[in-house]
């Protein structure tokens, strides 16, 4: 990875705002709707050039493809894989039936279905993460970016979304997701991108998809996530990934997610060199105290997330400024990458938490703000 000795860089977690008729045409084709392949093609190789240019004109120093043409950061897998013909609701987030009414309305807003794995998991399209790497090469031919990632959905998060009603366990069905995944990983990794992991389960699951389980035993399933990813990230070298974990993308109560404290020394088990969480919204943003006690080993990297993904409030540069510092002061100015707790637009849809135009103006703020932090670390 990229590592800067002079300034504090910046990036973000992966999915950025699509522009209306490509949210549209994801839309249609998350429904069955096919679209015309070869207009599809050309429309999201549009969509990746126009999404780097805006990155760096925001100041944005490690850029992605902005997952233009995915569906979602974790269930775009079911366009390229075999085995996810099946179909389950959305569960009712465990932190929000402590509130009734809330959930009540919540749920009433909430009208989406997952695909579920209803059989053998294998490759369907190979081609794709081919198409994804050839275009963001384009859109790096005429642009430079201190460096670029890609990112790829877990084992562990696939798993979250997209039920098992195939696999004898969920031993099973992990470790044949890693085994196939491991093919889209490799890929990226010999385009030569810095791959990213998405790896929410290690910390939304716990709450969403195990809320009757006490936190040691949900660390004992987090762990076995990352055993399985590890497995999968066995010829990808540790310095050329970043792994992202979160609470879950969502404006709620999150009053019952798994403390950092916690979670992070599970979560070091990890391969990945740089780790990436959330540390800006109101239920996180404290736990860069944890740091403090849980030594950072030598050889890692801390993305914090410095801009809170879902509100339209744009953090003040200031803030930005305080919170790399803190990290920066604990871990080592060389050891901190301003990022976002997690992407724009983890799923296209019609209606964003953040409007396009504010998150664009959420990236120039950080830029600001690890500039203010920069010059107050290396004065």
């Amino acid at each position: 990875m990229k590592l800067s000795t002079d300034r504090i860089l910046t990036t973000h977690t992966g999915s950025l705002p699509r522009a209306e008729d490509l949210t549209a045409t994801l839309e249609a084709l998350d429904s069955g709707r096919m679209p015309d392949p070869a207009a599809f093609d050309t429309r999201v190789r549009r969509a990746v050039g126009d999404i780097v240019r805006q990155q760096l004109e925001a100041g944005v120093d490690i850029v992605n493809d902005g997952e233009q043409g995915k569906v979602g950061y974790s269930t775009y897998v079911r366009h390229r894989l075999t085995g996810f013909d099946g179909q389950a609701a959305v569960p009712v987030r465990a932190d929000w039936s402590d509130f009734p009414q809330a959930a009540a309305r919540s749920e009433r807003r909430s009208t989406i279905m997952r695909p579920a794995c209803n059989g053998p998991i294998d490759w369907r399209d190979k081609t794709a993460v081919q198409k994804d790497v050839a275009n963001f090469k384009a859109a790096l031919a005429s642009a430079k970016p201190a460096d670029a990632f890609m990112t790829a959905a877990s084992p562990g998060v696939i798993a979250h979304f997209l039920k098992n009603e195939h696999y004898p366990s969920r031993e099973a069905y992990l470790a044949r997701l890693a085994d196939v995944m491991k093919e889209e990983y490799d890929s990226i990794h010999r385009a030569g991108f810095v791959l990213q992991i998405d790896c929410p389960d290690l910390a939304m699951g716990r709450h969403l998809a195990f809320p009757e389980l006490s936190n040691a035993e949900f660390l004992k399933i987090a762990a076995a996530n990352i055993e399985a990813l590890n497995h999968a990230l066995r010829d990808v070298p540790a310095d050329r990934m970043r792994l992202h974990l979160c609470w879950g993308n969502y404006e709620g109560p999150h009053h019952r997610d798994i403390p950092l404290r916690e979670l992070l020394p599970v979560a070091l088990r990890a391969k990945p060199q740089a780790l990436s969480f959330e540390g800006a919204n109101p239920r996180h943003e404290h736990e860069w105290v944890v740091f403090r006690e849980i030594r950072l080993p030598d050889d890692r990297v801390i993305i914090p997330g410095v801009l809170d993904s879902t509100t339209n409030f744009i953090e003040h540069p200031e803030l930005v400024a305080q919170r790399l510092v803190r990290y920066a002061e604990i871990v080592g100015r060389e050891r901190v990458i301003a990022g976002t707790d997690c992407g724009f637009a983890t799923f296209a849809r019609s209606v964003n938490q953040v409007e396009p135009e504010i998150t664009w103006a959420k990236f120039k703020a950080m830029a600001e703000g690890a500039r203010l932090a920069s010059k107050q670390l290396w004065k």
